[in-house]
């Protein structure tokens, strides 16, 4: 009796292997992000070594997981002298954080100056996200010299007129309900610029973060690189949420009155927080419906000078959205003004056909 309860034990477990110690010697993105090869099935078929996370009311694991654990896996099968400098990926069905993840890595092409990779990740047999990777040999393209060569600056704080500066090394000044997710990532507050305009299409919003810890010298680039996929995906998509002013919470603004009181600061606080002011002046605002992420592209524009566990400053701005979809575009700086990234995302976006009007979700 005793074996079969152990059996059922395993067979229930979201990982094909024993999920390892934490190694305290890295970051708590890299043990997160950890994929183990498995050799025993077939060649450039990797796992995730630990459980994903679901976010609260998700559909799904949170996407940054999986891009960046494609990338891990892509990674593993480029020499170490070959950084990442674009991905492209499509979300296809919601992952489940209770069931083992297989990331199949097709070698397209390899180059002198590029190499190729397709990732699909599948659960059960299915393709849940799929990912075309490309990488570049650092220095094939010549001395800096001899390149074309431009970028956006840091951009100007509306407060001080000036560049935007990272908040102090001894921050530590998140919401509650942010502090109880995944705690892999530092993040202060979310400003919007351009707050008070009519026009979505010209308001960004900004916020820093960084990895917690300090990513490790074996974990070397790649580590960076894969925690700088993982956040890419961080209030991407819900950029349209907060330039158009929607509810978000699983109750309506109108009900936010009849919360527990120790309820009602924690939401105010993350609702704050997240750059949207107090919840009751969402008093009949639109409402999502439904928000999942279609796709996702990453375009590493210094991949060797990327590094996570230090500030970097996320600029979201959406060009458009109709048709029950959005696009958001994000720049990524470090805390010197350089721009490291270019992100660009589409999602579905559905409001409530009858928001405040149906019965509580209290």
């Amino acid at each position: 009796m005793g074996n079969s309860e152990e059996e059922s034990k395993e067979a229930a477990r979201p990982t094909l292997i024993r999920p390892p110690p934490e190694d305290p010697s890295k970051a708590p993105i890299e043990n997160t992000l950890e994929v183990t090869e498995l050799a025993v099935i077939g060649p450039n078929i990797f796992t995730n070594a630990r459980q994903p996370w679901h976010p609260p009311g998700a559909r799904g694991i949170y996407g940054g997981t999986v891009i960046a654990m494609c990338l891990a896996a892509g990674q593993k099968t480029v020499p170490s002298d070959f950084l990442v400098h674009s991905m492209h990926c499509y979300f296809l069905l919601a992952g489940s954080a209770e069931l083992p993840i297989l990331f199949h890595v097709e070698l397209v092409r390899d180059g002198r100056s590029f190499a190729t990779r397709t990732v699909q990740a599948r659960q059960k047999g299915r393709c849940i996200f799929t990912t075309t990777i490309s990488f570049v040999r650092e220095g094939s393209s010549g001395p800096r010299g001899s390149q074309v060569s431009h970028a956006s600056s840091m951009p100007i704080d509306e407060k001080t007129g000036k560049p935007c500066q990272p908040p102090p090394d001894d921050y530590d000044d998140e919401p509650e309900l942010v502090r109880s997710g995944p705690n892999l990532f530092q993040s202060a507050r979310i400003e919007v610029t351009n707050a008070d305009s009519p026009r979505p299409q010209d308001k960004k919003t900004r916020q820093w973060y960084r990895a917690k810890g300090k990513i490790s010298a074996e974990g070397g680039q790649p580590a960076h690189l894969t925690a700088l996929a993982y956040v890419s995906d961080s209030y991407f998509i819900g950029t349209i949420g907060r330039i158009h002013k929607l509810w978000r919470f699983p109750f309506h603004p109108e009900d936010f009155g009849k919360l527990p009181e120790d309820v009602q600061e924690r939401v105010r606080a993350l609702h704050e927080w997240e750059g949207l002011g107090h919840p009751k002046d969402m008093v009949g605002r639109p409402e999502i419906g439904m928000m999942v992420s279609l796709d996702h592209s990453i375009y590493f524009h210094e991949p060797a000078k990327v590094r996570a566990d230090e500030w970097m400053l996320t600029e979201m701005e959406s060009p458009w959205a109709g048709d029950g979809r959005g696009v958001v575009t994000q720049r990524i700086y470090n805390k010197n003004g350089i721009l490291l990234a270019t992100c660009v995302q589409e999602g579905l976006v559905r409001l409530e056909k009858n928001p405040g009007k149906t019965d509580s979700k209290l």
